[in-house]
């Protein structure tokens, strides 16, 4: 095995065991809640989603200051650099296994010759930036030195450094497990780095551990909302999934993180135009992760797309949501700041499919034909209304519609409770349980995140998740429960001015079952009967 197989297994083992710790000690933790998501942190940094290049992905820790140089070197010669990737982003391995006698982090100099400063201020010639890596733990994932109890030391050698972006990993996290340690943690180094006065993008990377999309935003300027990334399109599709819900908590300086650009590193050209693509609907970072310095024609053209780096980079700071989703035929919708709407067309099928939705669908109203102009050829043509397009399997088809009035297609968004009226409890994801599938019931009201309802459209949100009627069905009896947000009837609801929350697929009452009013009583769709078991109220 070689050495960067070797620390991306063991990193990826790692995590996955702190993942399962965390899940579980969430399990048993009912009661440890937080506040509401807040602003986004005041450093005025990230307006819009980094973009740049990050070491882990095809190189694990064979790190090294000839890298970084060649790679920037690659960035500006290739045109990327102007496109808008600025940040040449240092990954784990850079540093020596022991800090010095006065507990300062020692760069590898058999790696860094010139040191980070010495790396920093080539990158910093080539008008570009750099990043480095650390972790909010006792050590890093590959086993080099942490930065817990060391954050203001740390942050005054990345500040004298020249470092322009921070990614914080999570190993070695001395057991932390609930959001008020995972905050505490991440926290300690936000203040450590603004104590420095240098302007420093933070990336949280706790892996979606405790939900960060709930309580980053005043934290760190990006968090990474899922587990690492692999260079396959099963990996891509589900970090997808993951984090395609997500949108009502994304905006400028603060994004929802789902892991770097896998484009080149494996996948085929149709896959890594539609994981860009995505990427870009989605408002994420866009961190290359491949192999640079060889990359293929192809490659390049595809990291250089100006128009969809455009829907990325947009001044907006929206976050396309899912306007449809029905047998792997997605559809996402995107609106920006000159008034178009960007269209994502995705087949996450293997066959060819003809993918359709409508003007009004996204958002677009008050013209008699739309400008539609395809993001990946650069054709252009109109339609009064239809936007349709045959896509191969595992691909896109990306317009950006322009013409008549928009509105978000996820419609206004608030975020309440939803408390019964018969019991006074409210609607709660047991323990914040994230995991598809799982039952919402009522509980004692808290105040806790797993509680804070958000209503966007008519899809509600906890956690990132939508309140889902099961398989589509629209039975009196069918359980409700909570899943990735996919834009089907099955995930519309109602709140009516009589109290009663009707699903809009089924027409039935979101009912506690058996009128019961007792903690942990799990929620139904049944039909409508004006009862007190079906009457809720949004504060």
């Amino acid at each position: 095995m070689h050495t960067s197989q070797h620390h991306h297994v063991r990193r990826w083992l790692i995590r996955l065991a702190v993942l399962v710790l965390a899940i579980g000690a969430a399990g048993w933790g009912i009661g440890l809640r937080t506040a509401a998501p807040a602003q986004a942190l005041a450093n005025n940094l990230a307006l819009t989603p980094p973009m740049g290049w990050n070491d882990w992905n095809a190189y694990g820790c064979n790190v090294s200051e000839t890298l970084v140089k060649q790679t920037a070197d690659k960035l500006v010669s290739s045109g990327l650099a102007a496109a808008g990737y600025q940040y040449v982003n240092i990954d784990d391995c850079w540093m020596q296994h022991s800090r010095d006698g006065a507990g300062n982090l020692q760069p590898d100099y058999g790696k860094f010759p010139d040191g980070i400063s010495g790396t920093a201020a080539y990158v910093h010639s080539k008008g570009l930036k750099l990043g480095i890596y650390e972790d909010a733990g006792t050590s890093t994932c590959a086993g080099y030195p942490g930065s817990l109890g060391h954050e203001a030391q740390d942050a005054r050698s990345f500040a004298a450094w020249g470092v322009d972006y921070l990614k914080y990993d999570n190993c070695y996290n001395n057991g932390s497990s609930t959001t008020q340690q995972y905050i505490a943690r991440y926290s300690a180094m936000r203040d450590a780095l603004a104590a420095t006065g240098r302007p420093i993008v933070y990336s949280i990377c706790e892996w979606g551990v405790n939900a960060p999309w709930t309580w980053a935003a005043p934290v760190g300027n990006l968090w990474r909302t899922t587990g690492d990334i692999q260079n396959n399109y099963a990996s891509m599709l589900s970090i997808f999934h993951q984090n395609v819900g997500l949108a009502a908590y994304a905006g400028p300086g603060q994004w929802n993180d789902p892991d770097m650009l896998e484009v080149g590193n494996g996948m085929t050209a149709t896959e890594d135009r539609a994981h860009f693509s995505l990427w870009a609907e989605m408002a994420a970072p866009l961190l290359a992760g491949n192999n640079l310095v060889n990359a293929s024609s192809t490659t390049l053209s595809i990291l250089g797309n100006r128009a969809v780096i455009a829907v990325d980079q947009d001044a907006a700071g929206k976050q396309g949501r899912m306007v449809s989703s029905t047998g792997g035929l997605d559809v996402l919708a995107k609106p920006l700041a000159n008034g178009d709407v960007s269209v994502v067309l995705f087949n996450e099928g293997s066959s060819t499919a003809t993918i359709s939705t409508t003007a009004a669908a996204i958002g677009k109203s008050g013209a008699s034909s739309y400008g539609l102009t395809d993001l990946w050829t650069g054709a252009t043509s109109t339609t009064s209304g239809t936007i349709s397009s045959s896509v191969p399997g595992h691909g896109v088809v990306m317009y950006r519609v322009s013409g008549g009035t928009t509105s978000d297609p996820g419609g206004s968004t608030t975020v309440s409770t939803i408390r019964g009226v018969a019991s006074n409890r409210c609607l709660d994801d047991p323990n914040s349980n994230t995991t598809n599938g799982t039952l919402p019931v009522i509980w004692d009201c808290n105040g806790g995140t797993n509680q804070q309802w958000t209503r966007s459209g008519n899809q509600l949100q906890v956690l990132g998740k939508c309140l889902d009627a099961y398989n589509n069905q629209t039975a009196a009896g069918t359980k409700v429960e909570i899943w990735d947000c996919n834009g089907q009837a099955n995930q519309q609801w109602t709140v009516n001015a009589d109290g009663s929350i009707t699903g809009v697929q089924s027409g039935l009452c979101l009912d506690v079952i058996g009128s019961a009013t007792a903690n942990n009583t799990a929620v139904q769709l049944w039909t409508c009967t004006g009862a007190a078991n079906q009457k809720w109220t949004l504060s």
